[in-house]
Protein backbone atom coordinates (compact mmCIF):
# COMPACT_ATOMS: atom_id res chain seq x y z
CA UNK A 1 0.00 0.00 0.00
CA UNK A 2 1.44 3.18 -0.98
CA UNK A 3 1.77 5.21 2.08
CA UNK A 4 1.22 9.31 2.45
CA UNK A 5 3.24 12.10 4.25
CA UNK A 6 3.89 11.22 7.60
CA UNK A 7 2.94 7.22 7.28
CA UNK A 8 -0.31 8.14 7.20
CA UNK A 9 -1.83 6.62 3.69
CA UNK A 10 -4.31 8.69 1.58
CA UNK A 11 -6.93 6.27 2.62
CA UNK A 12 -6.37 7.35 6.36
CA UNK A 13 -6.69 11.35 4.95
CA UNK A 14 -9.83 10.46 3.06
CA UNK A 15 -11.45 8.81 6.30
CA UNK A 16 -10.48 12.39 8.31
CA UNK A 17 -12.40 14.57 5.30
CA UNK A 18 -15.77 12.53 5.33
CA UNK A 19 -18.03 15.22 4.68
CA UNK A 20 -15.91 17.83 2.88
CA UNK A 21 -17.86 19.40 0.13
CA UNK A 22 -16.37 19.68 -3.28
CA UNK A 23 -14.70 21.72 -4.87
CA UNK A 24 -12.29 22.82 -1.65
CA UNK A 25 -9.32 24.51 -1.15
CA UNK A 26 -6.85 23.19 1.15
CA UNK A 27 -8.22 25.42 4.22
CA UNK A 28 -11.48 23.69 3.84
CA UNK A 29 -9.85 20.08 3.55
CA UNK A 30 -7.66 20.91 7.08
CA UNK A 31 -11.20 22.37 8.86
CA UNK A 32 -13.30 19.42 7.85
CA UNK A 33 -10.37 17.18 9.35
CA UNK A 34 -10.15 18.97 12.23
CA UNK A 35 -13.95 18.67 12.60
CA UNK A 36 -13.44 14.75 12.18
CA UNK A 37 -10.91 15.13 14.76
CA UNK A 38 -7.54 14.06 12.70
CA UNK A 39 -4.23 13.91 14.26
CA UNK A 40 -1.70 16.56 14.06
CA UNK A 41 0.17 14.40 11.80
CA UNK A 42 -2.93 14.30 9.30
CA UNK A 43 -3.19 18.10 9.44
CA UNK A 44 0.30 18.36 8.81
CA UNK A 45 -0.16 16.04 5.24
CA UNK A 46 -2.78 18.46 4.82
CA UNK A 47 -0.65 21.61 5.14
CA UNK A 48 1.30 20.39 2.43
CA UNK A 49 -0.95 20.27 -0.19
CA UNK A 50 -0.67 22.89 -2.75
CA UNK A 51 -2.90 25.62 -1.84
CA UNK A 52 -5.47 25.05 -4.93
CA UNK A 53 -8.95 24.19 -5.64
CA UNK A 54 -9.63 20.53 -5.28
CA UNK A 55 -12.53 19.16 -7.49
CA UNK A 56 -12.78 15.46 -5.78
CA UNK A 57 -11.11 13.15 -3.32
CA UNK A 58 -8.99 11.84 -6.10
CA UNK A 59 -7.47 15.15 -7.05
CA UNK A 60 -6.70 15.26 -3.04
CA UNK A 61 -4.86 11.77 -3.23
CA UNK A 62 -3.10 13.27 -6.48
CA UNK A 63 -1.90 15.96 -4.39
CA UNK A 64 -1.05 13.99 -1.54
CA UNK A 65 1.29 11.79 -4.14
CA UNK A 66 3.11 14.93 -5.44
CA UNK A 67 4.68 16.32 -2.33
CA UNK A 68 5.79 12.78 -1.24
Amino acid sequence: MTRGLGGHSPANIAYHLKGVDFPARRDDLEKQAKANGAEDEVLEVIRRLPDQEYDSMADVTKGIGDVE
